[in-house]
């Protein structure tokens, strides 16, 4: 259910009532992108299309789920029509040059001339809330994906009575970065309570050159990390499990990516014989609700938001809402087997 994660802590939160969510995130609904629109986003059903239900809650977590369309224009189709139109007013007009504005103007009606061909294509982001741990989860990597999330969720949950209306979002900060924690456990080969590291990392560089090495699926208890380390490459990703229940992969944003719960968990559903989205859920977010706080302790704790630096956010900036509104590469960019993270989800 969640292959990645980014996460936020909540402020003045309280699990809202879910028929007073439905109505306010119904004017949010999903709508395809007309012919000439290029992007159109809005709430979906977390059980699928089956549904038509936009909040779900289970064991008191509340799940929502974003949906974005977006027509593809490729550039070289952009400039090659661009090109076409421009010489065709030059023929036609006897001017030897185009102005900027007119280049401008010709573009725009390129775009729109373009866009009722363009294939479209959907993607969802899933959103999970809990109020008890105040704690926003969203199953993206992309920042960019994060701030329209966190904008449509405030515009919903403003319209909510309570304290809801100026409820906050903020990354979540903690004491130590994760790439100087991930250094210290590769160095001193001794990886916090709770946690073991497995055989997958990348190193780089923090200067423009972004030399890196990575290792994938090979032992990391070995002298030449400490040797890369020493000469100034930082973790930017590291694989990991917890207590022997879900792997993932840690990266130097504090991001969670290509978590998998292991069998021991599985072995549980199996057991039970529940399947479908509820037992997908309960289990998710019962090992992530876990695993969480855990993760946030080994990288020292949380840092208190008013002595927190603002020059050194460790993930996307603050949201306020409104009432209103195997071998190792030993060079740059060594080749190698595919580390997890490639083609994990966005």
């Amino acid at each position: 259910m969640f292959k990645t994660i980014s996460f936020y802590r909540l402020e003045n939160f309280q699990s809202p009532d879910l028929d007073a969510l439905e109505q306010a995130m119904a004017g949010g609904a999903f709508v395809p992108c007309t012919p000439t629109q290029p992007e159109s986003s809005g709430w979906v059903a977390p059980r699928g299309k089956k549904s038509v239900t936009l909040a779900e809650r289970v064991g008191g977590h509340l799940l929502l789920q974003l949906c974005t369309e977006r027509r593809a224009l490729p550039a070289s189709a952009i400039n090659a029509a661009l090109e076409e139109r421009i010489e065709k007013y030059m023929e036609e007009t006897g001017r030897e040059r185009v102005g900027g504005k007119m280049k401008k103007q010709f573009k725009e009606e390129v775009v729109l001339d373009l866009l009722p061909r363009a294939f479209s294509k959907r993607s969802s982001t899933l959103v999970w809330l809990d109020a008890e741990l105040q704690m926003l989860v969203l199953n993206t990597s992309s920042s960019a994906v994060s701030d329209k999330v966190i904008s449509l969720l405030i515009d919903a949950l403003a319209n909510l009575p309570g304290r809801n209306a100026s409820f906050i979002v903020k990354p979540v900060q903690t004491q130590l970065a994760p790439a100087t924690c991930m250094a210290q456990w590769l160095s001193s080969r001794d990886a916090p309570p709770g946690f073991t590291v497995d055989q997958d990392c990348e190193l780089k560089t923090p200067d423009d050159r972004k030399s890196s090495v990575r290792y994938a699926r090979h032992t990391l208890e070995i002298d030449e990390i400490n040797q890369h380390i020493t000469e100034g490459k930082l973790p930017t990703q590291l694989a990991m499990t917890w207590n022997s229940r879900v792997s993932f992969v840690l990266n130097d944003k504090g991001q969670v990516k290509k978590i998998k719960l292991l069998d021991v968990v599985m072995e549980g559903v199996k057991e039970s014989g529940e399947d479908g989205f509820d037992a997908d859920a309960a289990i998710a977010t019962g090992e992530l609700c876990q695993l969480i706080p855990d993760l946030l302790d080994a990288l020292g704790g949380e840092m208190d938001a008013m002595a927190a630096p603002v020059t050194a956010p460790v993930m996307e900036p603050t949201v306020i809402a409104s009432p209103k509104a195997p071998s190792a590469s030993g060079g740059s960019g060594g080749s190698g087997p595919t580390p997890p993270w490639e083609d994990a989800a966005s």
